[in-house]
């Protein structure tokens, strides 16, 4: 196919979308393609940029008289500018609120017929759209997208549901780059040091952007229960709007010397390989990024039965299954997990699901056709 200009917007933080968009648009760089990230900082993990791997910062002008900065509105001028500058060739919008809006208003400021892939994430879907303040406006940028795709045939479901749109979805799974995510526990002894955490101590670990929809206190709650019955340790690895809440709650409980906070990190690879077995029990998750990257190092995941997560977890195989707000059967899970015989099996199912199923350059190739099928006629 011809090698394209491609505008990619997404969200610039470390959320699953931001990941997601990023990597997609590294990927499609290395087959030839010229991706240009308009967002308002540069994205987490687009660390290096080159000819082929752009940024457009979008500035927001404040003004007295605004009670907000006009993002959504700056971000469409933005898009317009670069879409007349670069001659592009196609949008791809990752979630909905505001960017597909955005993008829309962007392409007719800027005269354009440019097609718009929008791909839906989640929380753009079942939070925001399940409001009714919102609800419309989520649909319309749906609807004048040229193809809308979800990370799960669960999302798909709940997009239908939820917002009705006149649209059709298709279901492009996320993916894992195993040259970034991959076992090797050579850093295993130097992380453990770094934390103070014993050689032979379990290590659970839960990474995430700390938001409220991923309920830190559910996996604090159920760290406890397992401290009940067994010395571990508890990596929290990222920052967000809940990590104050979550500090203090941990000393509340009083078990801060088993709890690490590190913040932002970019060794997560490293990270995972230090630890055991992965804890995600959010209250909504569309697909769960995280595990997957989880699963490419070999570990086991217990993680709630919600949303698009059980087409990742497969119960009793690579990991386990929970209800919301079961702390005690977390708990017992991830003392299970820990049995040589049963962690070796799950370990090397995580493992087989990353490399197959979820594979790379099979995902990458599914983008790249759905590029080539929208930019066929234009």
């Amino acid at each position: 196919m011809k090698r394209l200009n491609v505008g990619v917007i997404c969200y610039p933080t470390v959320g699953g979308s931001g990941v997601v968009a990023t990597e997609l648009g590294k990927k499609m760089a290395s087959r030839g393609h010229t991706m240009h990230f308009i967002a308002s900082e540069q994205p987490f993990r687009l660390t290096e940029l080159t000819e082929q791997l752009q940024f457009h910062p979008v500035k927001i002008e404040d003004y007295a008289v605004f009670q907000y900065p006009p993002y959504d509105i700056a971000l469409a001028n933005k898009i317009s500018q670069v879409i007349v500058q670069e001659k592009l060739d196609l949008l791809h919008v990752h979630y909905a609120m505001p960017h597909a809006i955005a993008a829309a208003l962007g392409r007719d400021m800027a005269k354009s017929d440019i097609p718009i892939i929008t791909t839906l994430h989640g929380t753009d879907v079942t939070i925001l759209g399940a409001k009714e303040s919102l609800k419309d406006t989520v649909r319309y940028g749906i609807e004048r997208s040229t193809i809308t795709t979800a990370v799960s045939d669960g999302l798909k479901e709940e997009t239908y549901e939820l917002i009705q749109p006149d649209a059709s979805i298709e279901t492009i799974y996320n993916f894992i780059d195993e040259s970034i995510y991959y076992v090797n526990r050579k850093r295993r002894p130097n992380i453990r040091k770094e934390f103070n955490i014993p050689p032979e101590q379990p290590v659970y670990i839960h990474i995430s952007n700390f938001r409220e929809v991923k309920r830190i206190d559910y996996i604090v709650d159920s760290f406890a229960c397992i401290l009940k019955q067994k010395n571990a340790h508890l990596l929290l690895v990222g920052d967000g709007p809940e990590r104050k809440a979550m500090e203090h709650y941990v000393e509340k409980l009083q078990i801060t010397s088993s709890v690490t906070f590190t913040g932002k990190r970019q060794d997560t690879n490293d990270l995972l390989n230090a630890s055991d077995v992965m804890l995600h029990l959010s209250n909504k998750e569309a697909f769960g990024l995280v595990i997957l990257e989880a699963f490419a190092c070999g570990l086991p995941v217990v993680a709630t039965n919600i949303g698009g997560i059980p087409e990742v977890v497969m119960d009793g195989k690579n990991g386990y299954l929970v209800e919301l707000d079961e702390p005690e059967r977390v708990a017992q899970y991830a003392l299970q997990l820990l049995e040589p015989t049963q962690y070796e099996q799950f370990s090397q199912e995580a493992l087989d699901t990353a490399r197959t199923k979820f594979n790379c350059e099979h995902i990458v190739d599914q983008y790249e056709a759905l590029y080539e099928k929208v930019t066929k006629h234009v």
